[in-house]
């Protein structure tokens, strides 16, 4: 390898770059991945078109972690089961008894985005079927329930230590560096601005019930009893759908409760176990040592089995439509697993074009411009979510890039600067029309599309701004504390500032 004219050099960076500007022109994340791949394998056997077939299929063996993709399968199943069981209609029975007024169902509808936090296509369907009859009670418009889903799902996944993003950011790590992937993650949560600062953002406008651009205008508009404002017509016909799907269902709110507190539970005691058994003395130790990927699986496998004893014996389900549940739940994890194949493949083409040598031999991090880095590789990383409508996709060529750029000389830094790609691939992916998430929420909240990324768009930009100057004190301070003190501060200041302005306007129009 090291004969290659392209190992260690600046031809190094050609495959990740090719890839993301070939998503930006087509939108086609896969096949921008793949040309990525096909370039790298090409360039790591010279272009001698039987040796580049051969390298693209080793790798992407060699690169594939076999323990995410059957967490995913047996998480989409796990999914499927609490549809099918009726336990999310049986929430969304509960809710409609006891929620008696507009903040309370607001309140709900997040702290139930905030409980579902292990999987983001989960969060967005199950928040939208079981919340909607609620906020339509209260005169909510669909375009705030899909912001609030949307707003809970992703922003909550990528802080969270037991979910599928946490697997999938842990297997993007490169080895050999301070720390393995696992600690990475856990180390960039309290830096993860974007991803604090949305869920902050949305339980602060409901507590101080702030609105403001066009969601303001579709908060009238339904306050006056119409809910979607514009492209509410192919819904409103489900809504009969739902009233019958909410007084037949057969389930229990403890079908849906109960199975996520056996996965956390069992998910936190696997990994203090396999910490235990890597040699370390105490618990915090554990959780830093510990098999990430063979505990979510022990937790998933629990749950499900717990799943029958809990479901079959009293007919919620069938035995049939429990066994079907795990080839849907694969077929529902099928686009993440071919994202995560594909983006594992070329981060292994990178490694054996030596890109890591080649980035942290060629740059000088000892001056000031390290300061500008996190704002930097954040506004990057929305950008290229943005366009290619993934943050998988995104943090997957960025992670290993930056995380090469200081392994070797300032682990601090390189925590702030991979929290800055975390944050940022999911804020593009949060407002970008494209991604899968921003689709599903507005397919579980029942909204037209447009209304909802025209609204999302406004909110999130004030979230982007604070992050910039937070990014900034980090760099600085290398503190999480005072740019998160920071960057909520100024969040506050902005919002009470806009709920100032928008009563005035309100007063001067009356």
């Amino acid at each position: 390898m090291e004969m290659n004219m392209f190992y260690r050099t600046g031809w190094s960076l050609v495959p990740p770059v090719a890839a993301i500007l070939l998503a930006l022109l087509t939108k086609e994340v896969y096949l921008s991945l793949f040309c990525g791949v096909l370039l790298g394998a090409g360039m790591a056997a010279g272009f001698q078109p039987w040796n580049t077939f051969e390298t693209l299929f080793t790798v992407m063996r060699d690169s594939m972690d076999l323990n995410i993709v059957i967490f995913d399968v047996l998480l989409g199943m796990i999914i499927v089961l609490m549809s099918r069981c009726g336990g999310t209609a049986a929430y969304g029975r509960w809710a409609t008894k006891h929620l008696r007024s507009r903040k309370q169902a607001l309140a709900a509808t997040a702290l139930l985005g905030v409980l579902i936090f292990v999987d983001d296509y989960f969060n967005c369907l199950t928040v939208g079927s079981v919340m909607r009859p609620v906020t339509d009670k209260y005169g909510i418009s669909r375009a705030k329930l899909a912001y609030i889903i949307d707003a809970t799902a992703a922003p909550i996944c990528i802080i969270a230590p037991i979910s599928s993003w946490a697997a999938a950011v842990n297997s993007y790590v490169p080895e050999g560096g301070p720390m393995n992937g696992f600690q990475l993650f856990i180390a960039t949560i309290p830096y993860n601005l974007y991803a604090i600062l949305t869920l902050y953002m949305v339980f602060f406008i409901t507590a101080k019930s702030i609105d403001f651009g066009l969601m303001a205008k579709h908060e009238k508009n339904a306050a006056n009893g119409d809910l979607f404002t514009s492209g509410g017509e192919e819904f409103r016909a489900l809504a009969e759908e739902d009233e019958r799907r909410m007084r037949e269902g057969k389930g229990h709110v403890a079908d849906l409760i109960a199975p996520m507190l056996v996965m956390i539970g069992s998910a936190v005691g696997a990994m203090i176990y396999t910490g235990y058994l890597g040699g370390a003395s105490g618990v915090v130790a554990a959780f830093a040592n510990c098999d990430a990927e063979i505990s979510l699986i022990f937790a998933t496998v629990v749950t499900v089995i717990f799943m029958g004893f809990l479901y079959l014996p009293r007919r919620v389900i069938t035995f049939r439509d429990f066994m079907d549940s795990l080839p849907e739940g694969g077929k529902m994890m099928i686009p993440a697993i071919l994202i995560l194949t594909l983006a594992w493949t070329l981060k292994g083409m990178t490694d054996r074009l030596g890109i890591g040598d080649f980035v942290s031999g060629n740059l000088d991090l000892s001056g000031r411009l390290i300061w500008f880095i996190p704002v930097a590789v954040f506004c990057i990383a929305i950008f290229i979510s943005f366009s290619t409508g993934t943050s998988w996709g995104t943090f997957s060529i960025l992670v290993p890039i930056v995380v090469s750029l200081f392994q070797r000389t300032d682990s601090q830094m390189m925590v702030i600067a991979v929290s800055a790609v975390l944050a940022g691939s999911v804020c593009g992916d949060h407002v970008s029309p494209i991604s899968d998430t921003t689709i599903m929420a507005s397919a579980g909240a029942q909204s037209n599309h447009i209304n909802h990324v025209q609204t999302q768009m406004q909110y999130a930009a004030v979230t982007v701004a604070c992050c910039i100057v937070g990014y900034l004190a980090a760099a600085l301070t290398r503190s999480w504390q005072i740019s998160l003190l920071i960057s909520a501060a100024l969040m506050t200041a902005i919002l009470l500032l806009i709920r100032r302005r928008t009563e005035r306007r309100g007063q001067e129009q009356r």
